[in-house]
């Protein structure tokens, strides 16, 4: 068996991740999907933390356009990620991984308060850990959540995935002639105005050297592909050339 590139990854999903083809909510088919796939990467024997985002129940941002007070609307959006924590969790429990929910918004009777040392000591542990409610404060994205859970915990790479299989030049489902980049680097994703996260974010890792990979989480076994080295979505780095990742033969 190959050997893990990786010994700690943050793992970022969007809420419409859970929703599969519904269109809104929770698909329990796409989230027992989501844990399968967790779980081929766990057995290999790395630490995993998830940070999911709520867009598939509530978008602060969305509702603030529409009236409601910014603030409260993505207080309202963070109660959507615990939500989708909460059902993650059952899903990789049901087929026996560990797993701890942390909330950045206490809420004792469901989750854990978040606490950077005790994640770190779940994860040594072997347990995957759920980061829900972003980082606890508005304003800010469940993207700029990830980068500064991953930076907190020390882990070697955050993992996006997504609905494409890696970064383009502007939407692939809209537009034929969108390219794929295999490599960039943070200043190219902030000069071009990429979609891969929000600026706070892609600064966050840019400041601290925190790689990201952008892949298709939809496509069976690719989570646990990229940690076992193969060329798998695209990656932002500080230079074009990096260690973790190798071409596949």
């Amino acid at each position: 068996m190959s050997k893990a590139c990786f010994k700690r990854i943050l793992l970022k999903l969007s809420g419409e991740a859970l929703m599969g083809e519904k269109g809104y909510g929770i698909d329990p088919v796409t989230v027992n999907y989501m844990a399968e796939e967790i779980k081929k990467a766990y057995e290999l024997g790395i630490e995993i933390a998830v940070v999911i985002g709520g867009g598939n129940i509530f978008r602060g941002v969305e509702a603030a356009e529409q009236g409601i007070e910014r603030a409260t609307a993505d207080y309202m959006g963070m109660l959507a990620t615990v939500i989708n924590a909460l059902a993650l969790q059952n899903a990789l429990e049901k087929i026996d991984v560990n797993t701890r929910v942390q909330s950045a918004i206490e809420m004792r009777e469901l989750a854990e308060p978040y606490i950077r040392r005790k994640a770190i000591r779940h994860l040594e542990k072997g347990r995957v850990v759920i980061f829900a409610a972003g980082t606890g404060n508005p304003y800010f994205t469940t993207d700029t959540a990830a980068a500064l859970r991953a930076i907190e915990i020390g882990a070697d790479v955050i993992m996006k995935g997504t609905k494409v299989d890696g970064i383009y030049s502007s939407d692939p489902f809209k537009d034929p002639k969108a390219k794929k980049f295999d490599k960039l680097t943070y200043m190219d994703v902030i000069r071009d105005s990429l979609k891969v996260m929000d600026s706070t974010a892609i600064t966050l890792c840019m400041d601290n050297n925190l790689p990201i990979v952008v892949f298709n989480i939809r496509k069976y076994d690719n989570l646990k592909k990229i940690i076992l080295g193969q060329k798998i979505g695209s990656i932002v780095l500080k230079e074009v050339q990096y260690a973790g990742v190798q071409e596949e033969s």
